[in-house]
């Protein structure tokens, strides 16, 4: 697996700071995340050796936290709130609009790796609900009736400045 210095001398660093390599492994993975986009198979093998524990370790906590991705996702990550809230103002009907106008499925990435929709729980913006997170972005009150426009938007956004990619 491929780390930057920068990452892998952060981690090195990190570790002693606990009283057990394994109480780490939070932030071992956020690092290696936010360094490569998601968490491969070989990064969760790494970080096993590197905690000394076993990979079903590791595994366990990645498919326990939904923070953690084990594929990339699109160079625009949009989340939707499906929490009570953000339900009853019509939130799914929002996500599927969101799907439909950038091509994706729930889960899933557009064809052009521009988009990932998903659902998160609660962001702790129900009085502005229903909330969409794009990136790192909080917007709100998207109703069904702006999803549309507001995918319009995040289209325009994407091609006039299309971040980096994350891996």
């Amino acid at each position: 697996m491929n780390l930057s210095e920068k990452t892998l001398k952060y981690i090195d660093g990190l570790i002693p700071r606990y009283p057990q390599k394994r109480s780490a492994m939070l932030m071992v993975l956020h690092a290696i995340q936010e360094e490569q986009g998601f968490l491969s198979k070989d990064a969760i093998e790494w970080t096993a050796q590197k905690l000394e524990v076993v990979p079903m370790a590791v595994y366990e906590v990645v498919t326990f936290y939904p923070m953690f991705r084990q594929a990339p996702i699109g160079r625009r990550h949009v989340k939707v709130c499906r929490t009570l809230s953000c339900a009853l103002r019509g939130a799914y009907k929002v996500c599927d609009s969101l799907q439909h106008e950038l091509g994706c499925g729930l889960g899933q990435t557009s064809a052009d790796g521009n988009y990932t929709v998903e659902f998160v729980e609660c962001v702790a913006a129900c009085g502005s609900a229903p909330v969409v997170i794009v990136d790192d972005k909080l917007h709100e009150n998207i109703t069904p009736e702006k999803a549309p426009d507001f995918a319009a938007k995040i289209k325009k956004e994407t091609t006039v400045s299309l971040p980096p990619s994350r891996y």
